[in-house]
């Protein structure tokens, strides 16, 4: 019922933003107003909650527990792990937005600064790290940490439901449950299919800038239909098989480029930029994560942190199910450190050296970034390739990567598009990945064809709030199942220690015994 509520649902989504988009968009925009304007502030509160739970659960008396029992062991190498994570989790939006966000907020900064000055452009730095830094991460970890322990430790199904248990019981088999995955499913359909339109329109404006392509509507679709062809294969193939290796050669490519820019461009720039940049977004976490402004008529926090927030926290059961199926085997602290931490590291260091050196390029060098930005944001880093020597070279491995990325990420989609429309647990079957495949491609298509990505992008942004109380249901509900599990291992080790203690006392005994005999029989 699940699969197929939910799939006919997308479809109708989709049929009707498409066919109809001004007033989708009108009607999605009034929607987005009424939760900013009431509810904005709960979104910078539970996720700065989630962070906070998850600092206590990596370095407190439940980062030992390890998913699967004591005994298990990993499925994947931790470089290999580390790649998937960062391949689903954020990989075409870091390439979409390594030099856009930057340049978008020195032109329009917060806190009232004026545009283009020093002063916006360390704030433009602070907020883009703040914006895919560890919060996003501590959204998909929460999640993530939460679908693997009831699934590997509790013999759950690895739906959104199971989730609800400790707090309403058996009745998360009911209608309740159903409503929560038919919900879940449909939120992460239409959040992957606008993502990967968006990595669509990048890719065009790649093969525009190295081949002379056009960027029209047929050469997106055509971008589409390639890339369902790639990731089609890669899911057929296997999670052990197809993403494992397209997310390892992808990290090593998008740190080949990485280097590459950071060579080519401004180097010492870059890290001071990055060290800067890092020591203001942690001496200023706090401020800005509970940053609202109710003394002024200023929208920048509504625009960006709170969409951001959003727009995360609606993405959280597609990459949550996936980090969780990958995750196997992992600590607790092993796996908030593993998904929090490193790929936000890596993503400072991605965005010191685009955006900073995009930043160099219209502060110092004289290059319009402003116009690059009016043309549209998929094209700010191939403008700023055009001032570092190899333009060619590297808008080439640009649209690579990209499109590694759009079929890492729609693999992992359809995998847990898949499962999430089960109401059994492991991999879902061919037929089921299949049509989902064909379904989030075709609406990817659907919304460019009519031009409705961005009204997609904002009902997805307030479809995002029941979401984000359920997150608070998730931790009261994780912090229970993990309390319980720490008292049973105190409980086994200490029945354990005290049979190891009855076992020396025996041996003990039985050695006096041994000795007093041997001391009769010699005298």
């Amino acid at each position: 019922m699940v699969f197929r509520i939910s799939l006919l649902l997308v479809i109708a989504l989709a049929v009707i933003a498409g066919f109809a988009p001004k007033p989708f968009e009108a009607m999605s925009n009034a929607a987005l107003a009424e939760v900013i304007q009431h509810a904005g502030w709960l979104y910078l509160l539970i996720v700065f909650l989630a962070l906070v739970f998850l600092a206590y659960l990596a370095f407190g008396p439940l980062a030992r527990l390890r998913i699967g029992g004591r005994d298990a062991e990993p499925e994947f190498s931790k470089p290999a792990w580390l790649s998937m994570l960062f391949a689903a989790g954020m990989g075409i939006g870091l390439v979409f937005w390594g030099a856009a966000e930057p340049v978008s907020h020195l032109l329009t900064p917060p806190e009232g600064l004026a545009p283009g000055t020093p002063q916006a452009a360390r704030a433009a730095m602070r907020y883009t790290f703040f914006h895919w830094g560890l919060h996003p991460w501590a959204i998909y970890a929460l999640m993530g940490l939460a679908i693997a322990w009831f699934q590997y430790n509790r013999n759950g199904r690895g739906l959104i439901s199971d989730l609800l248990q400790p707090l309403i019981g058996d009745r998360h088999l009911g209608w309740i449950g159903k409503l929560v995955n038919i919900v879940a499913v449909v939120a992460t359909a239409i959040g992957v299919a606008t993502t990967l339109g968006f990595g669509t329109m990048q890719i065009s404006a790649g093969m525009a800038r190295v081949f002379g392509l056009p960027t029209g509507l047929g050469m997106q679709l055509a971008v589409i239909g390639v890339c369902f062809v790639l990731y089609m294969a890669s899911s057929a193939s296997g999670v052990d098989r197809g993403i494992k290796w397209l997310s390892s050669f992808n990290l090593a490519l998008a740190g080949v480029l990485l280097l590459a820019v950071a060579l080519l461009g401004p180097t010492a720039f870059i890290f001071d930029t990055f060290t800067t940049s890092l020591g203001s977004y942690l001496d200023h976490l706090v401020e800005m994560s509970l940053r609202m402004s109710p003394f002024s008529a200023n929208t920048w926090v509504a625009d960006w942190t709170i969409f951001y927030w959003a727009w995360w926290i609606s993405w959280s059961p597609f990459v949550g199910a996936f980090i969780a199926r990958v995750s196997y085997g992992r600590s607790v602290r092993e796996f908030v450190l593993g998904v929090v931490v490193m790929p936000s590291l890596i993503g400072f260091a991605w965005f010191s050296t685009f955006g900073g050196t995009a930043l160099w390029e219209h502060l110092f060098f004289g290059v319009d970034m402003a116009g690059a930005l009016a043309a549209g944001y998929e094209t700010v880093l191939f403008r700023m390739y055009d001032s570092l020597p190899l333009p060619g070279l590297l808008s080439g491995l640009t649209i690579v990567l990209l499109v590694i990325f759009f079929v890492t990420s729609a693999d992992s989609a359809v995998l847990v598009l898949g499962s999430m429309s089960s109401e059994t647990a492991g991999d879902p079957s061919l037929p089921r990945k299949f049509a989902w495949g064909i379904a989030i491609a075709l609406i990817a298509a659907a919304m460019l064809v009519a031009g409705g990505l961005q009204a997609l992008q904002t009902l997805i942004t307030v479809a995002a709030l029941p979401f984000a109380l359920l997150m608070i249901a998730v931790m009261i509900g994780l912090y229970r199942v993990l309390s319980i599990e720490a008292l049973r291992e105190i409980a086994l080790e200490r029945r354990t220690q005290r049979m190891v203690e009855a076992w020396i006392v025996r041996e003990q005994e039985q050695q006096a015994v041994e000795e007093a005999e041997d001391g009769r029989g010699s005298r």
